[in-house]
């Protein structure tokens, strides 16, 4: 892997680029990301590689074009880091000062949980801050170079290309002096690079003249680089690590059981007095039954009969049962087949433990990226999360309300506790109980006046 390091001693600076994007598309965690790229649009790379050989007599490999060759992809990879996701993100994140996630953009919510998926399928997603926007650079797009001393991101290379060898490319190059753009040489494919814009400060001032139009006028940079990596776990590694082979396994049986099922893979037959039969006609006579269905033997002297077996159903189904339920406690998922209609809070609360524990590990991980980012914006926060999860509303509801009325808790934690209340809501709602107090309030106010002065017209009359 290329540093920071090697790239402040390199005497030619383009030349490095084009080396270290060359090594970063050879290396392992590049692999691995393009790779559960595929899983997650559920394209298992190995099953739909697969194929049936036979052997020979002369122990040859030849691909078998008389097996059926059913390949089923399991959705499994999407399916749990989208729970995962979504368990820690799908509410938006909030934070204590009221006003300041108005600074990170409309988007920002969306564009977290964008990083944060691909900070689990990928192991890492780089997010480089622009003003008040997050742009999102995928391990497939972008080249880190840490330092050697701190391992800290000092510089890093973003690439793309619509069609990779065919047409242009487009790189950047982000350091923390400003950034530099190059594209692939005009004539040229490839990492044929030229420079096209030279180095410019991520802040510029621009002055509007209606002689001149815009200028700029003035250019800053921000403390530190501004682009922050979020990992999606203190492994710093895809989720499909330790998943695949369990991924895999239960395609190959699953589409085993598909290909066996429409191949009658488990009927053979017996030829009696067939002895003087080559192997050769033997395999035409099983290929004839295979593809028409229909042969033609002498059943005087050499009857043929049909033997058959029970496809092993059960023995498939509960090892499929097994891999299923591996992969949910491997990964800290939930299972929702494990949760009853009608289940108490505590019931539902033990069938999550194990995914709230995991989300622990990845919302630490979100914590140190926002307050990174927060650092670049100047805001001082920590940001909440409101996990996504279902429970027994009913139950919860009463709880909290008890909880309120007995002064345990205030207004705006009861509010905040509500699970059927999303994250965005409850500054609203608040605001607007606040306002109702201060209505209530001043009509309040006017009944006791109202009082005041009828009991002084009384008393008035009285005298």
């Amino acid at each position: 892997m290329k540093t920071f390091q090697d790239y402040l001693s390199a005497p030619d600076k383009l030349d490095f680029i084009r080396q270290a994007i060359n090594d970063h598309l050879n290396s392992e965690v590049y692999k691995i990301a393009v790779t559960a790229d595929e899983y997650e649009r559920q394209q298992n790379t190995t099953i739909r590689s697969y194929v049936k050989y036979l052997y020979t007599q002369t122990g040859q490999k030849v691909v078998d074009f008389t097996a059926t060759n059913n390949k089923l992809c399991n959705n499994f990879f999407h399916r749990l880091n989208t729970d995962r996701c979504a368990y820690s993100l799908g509410n938006g994140i909030t934070l204590e000062q009221k006003g300041l996630k108005g600074k990170l953009g409309k988007d920002f919510d969306t564009d977290l949980y964008n990083a944060g998926y691909y900070a689990l399928i990928h192991g890492v997603c780089y997010a480089f801050w622009n003003k008040d926007t997050m742009h999102l650079f995928p391990v497939t797009q972008f080249c880190p170079l840490f330092d050697e001393d701190t391992g800290r991101l000092r510089a890093g290379i973003r690439f793309w290309s619509l069609d990779w060898g065919n047409k242009p490319v487009e790189a950047v190059l982000y350091t923390e002096e400003g950034y530099i753009r190059y594209r692939t040489k005009p004539g040229s494919k490839g990492l044929d690079l030229i420079e096209y814009q030279p180095l410019r400060a991520y802040k510029q001032k621009i002055a509007y003249t209606a002689a001149d139009g815009d200028e700029i006028v003035g250019e800053s940079n921000y403390g530190s680089l501004p682009i922050i990596p979020l990992y999606g776990s203190r492994r710093k590694q895809s989720t499909l690590v330790g998943m695949r082979d369990k991924l895999d396994a239960y395609d190959l049986i699953q589409s085993g059981f598909a290909n066996d099922l429409q191949d009658c893979a488990e009927i053979y037959w017996i030829i009696s007095n067939a002895m003087g039969m080559t192997d050769p006609d033997m395999n035409k006579f099983r290929d004839r039954i295979k593809l028409n269905h229909i042969a033609v033997a002498d059943t005087e002297n050499s009857p043929v009969t049909p033997y058959t077996q029970e496809i092993p159903y059960q023995a498939r189904k509960a090892f499929l049962d097994d891999i299923r339920n591996s992969l949910y406690e491997d990964f800290g998922g939930l299972d929702v087949h494990t949760v009853a209609a009608g289940d108490t809070n505590d019931h539902i609360d033990a069938a999550y433990q194990p995914m709230d524990e995991e989300a622990d590990d990845f919302e630490y991980q979100i914590i140190t990226f926002v307050r990174q980012l927060l650092s670049l914006v100047g805001i001082d926060d920590i940001p909440k999360f409101k996990r996504n999860r279902i429970s027994n509303q009913k139950e919860q509801t009463e709880m909290v309300l008890s909880a309120y009325g007995e002064g345990v808790i205030d207004r705006q934690t009861a509010v905040e506790k509500l699970s059927w209340i999303t994250v965005d809501e409850v500054d609203a709602i608040l605001d607007r109980m606040d306002a109702q107090d201060v209505a209530d309030k001043r009509d309040m106010e006017k009944l006791r006046k109202a009082m005041e002065d009828d009991q002084t017209r009384e008393d008035g009359e009285e005298d």
